[in-house]
């Protein structure tokens, strides 16, 4: 499995989890983010996740596929 990062701004207390999918291009617009998370094709934390504005927060681990991105500060 790929591993990889998303560091939070420190302005910033969390991102949503269809906000990560786009910057990190797992899905190509909001309504592809949208369906992916509906779809429960997402795991946080190691539950299948189907909140599509689940707040992310440091220590946060997003699975998708092939790919694991760890939420950083």
């Amino acid at each position: 499995m790929e591993q990889d990062t998303f560091e939070l701004r420190p302005t910033d207390e969390f991102i949503e989890l269809i906000t990560l999918l786009k910057l990190k291009q797992l899905a190509q617009t909001g309504g592809h983010a949208k369906m992916i998370v509906e779809d429960g094709l997402v795991m946080v934390n190691g539950e299948q996740e189907f909140r599509k504005r689940r707040k992310l927060r440091p220590g946060d681990v997003v699975a998708l596929e092939e790919v694991s991105i760890s939420i950083i500060r």
